[in-house]
């Protein structure tokens, strides 16, 4: 991905990626720390700071890619008030916040377009395009229902009381089987997890776009 990309991209594409990826982490620590367990604040993870949040390997894979990870946030389940909800929450978390910066940014762009064209030149709209599409595909591919993702952690509390046995094989398995597939997307260059993912994006990015510019043209 990385090589693909002019200079003016990556230049944009590295602030819009370290803003996503540290509220991302943020929003699993406060959450986390508002129901209760306080490891996050411990650590000094309930900030946005990059320095705290980003992982060197998970960001040059995200770079090199188009997958990658920041640092997990430090969560103990058992500091919770009621762990298994309260987990579900906190893997949330992060994807939601995600959507809503998406949003923004989605908001953010319809309105310089509408209201101050005249900020709203080429490299603003390229980073609002970039930030929007990073938060968007953020979220849908962490709420994949595959550990160690967001979505693993959400489905996996969601049926541990049912199937606890499933969810153990899958906190064993998910892992790998996450990367196998990753792999051989790049080995392949067919991306089974972009199959998912984009039209998931395309959905998504539409609704967006279309409440945003239904809400300014009620102004126009």
């Amino acid at each position: 991905m990385l090589l693909n990309l002019d200079f003016e991209i990556l230049i944009l594409l590295i602030p819009a990626l370290i803003l996503s990826l540290c509220v991302h982490e943020y929003s699993h620590g406060i959450v986390a720390y508002h129901y209760g367990d306080d490891t996050a604040y411990k650590y000094g993870r309930l900030t946005l700071n990059p320095l705290k949040h980003l992982d060197p390997i998970g960001s040059l894979m995200l770079l090199f890619i188009g997958f990658g990870y920041a640092k997990p946030v430090p969560v103990n389940p058992f500091n919770l008030n009621n762990p298994k909800p309260d987990m579900v929450k906190v893997a949330a978390a992060g994807p939601i916040s995600n959507l809503l910066l998406g949003f923004l940014g989605t908001f953010i762009f319809y309105f310089l377009f509408y209201f101050l064209p005249y900020f709203l030149n080429d490299s603003i709209a390229l980073f609002l395009r970039i930030f929007i599409q990073i938060n968007i595909f953020l979220a849908i591919f962490n709420l994949l229902p595959v550990y160690p993702l967001d979505g693993g952690q959400i489905f996996g509390n969601l049926i541990s009381e049912y199937y606890p046995n499933f969810n153990i094989n899958m906190q064993m398995y998910g892992p790998r089987i996450l990367m196998v597939v990753i792999l051989i997307g790049i080995i392949s260059g067919y991306s089974i997890i972009g199959l998912i993912l984009y039209p998931v994006y395309e959905l998504i990015n539409s609704i967006f776009t279309n409440i945003i510019e239904l809400l300014f043209k009620l102004f126009i």
